[in-house]
Order: structure tokens, then sequence, then C-alpha cells
């Protein structure tokens, strides 16, 4: 379960930072920023409904011992 959730946050840091990129060199003319970031609000929904799961399920322990 860790490696998925470092995965998933890897994957939005990527978003977040190709969508800086296209900000940058597109200066405004094209969408692609537009589909970067809410690929990066998809990743992060998905994660989030992923640790709800895997709480829900037993995967992630409720509390630290």
């Amino acid at each position: 379960m860790k490696i998925i959730v470092i995965l998933f946050l890897i994957a939005i840091v990527g978003s977040l930072a190709s969508a800086l990129y296209f900000l940058i060199a597109d200066r405004g003319g094209s969408k692609r920023t537009v589909k970067a970031l809410a690929l990066r609000v998809g990743l992060s929904l998905t994660l989030f409904i992923l640790l709800m799961a895997g709480y829900y399920f037993g995967l992630i322990p409720g509390k630290i011992t």
C-alpha cells in the first residue's frame, strides 16, 4: 500500500510540474496546462478514495502502536 501511495504522489507532483512547464512554454496559447491540472485533480481524488478504501478494508491501520 505504501508503494502505491508513493507512486501516486510522484505522479501528482509530475503532473503539477508538467502543468508549470506548459504554462511557461505555451504562454497561455493552448489547453495543455488545464489538462495537466485536471489530471492532477483526478489523481488526487483517486488517491483520496484509495486511502479511504484502504482504511475501510483494514489495509491501513487506524492507530499507530
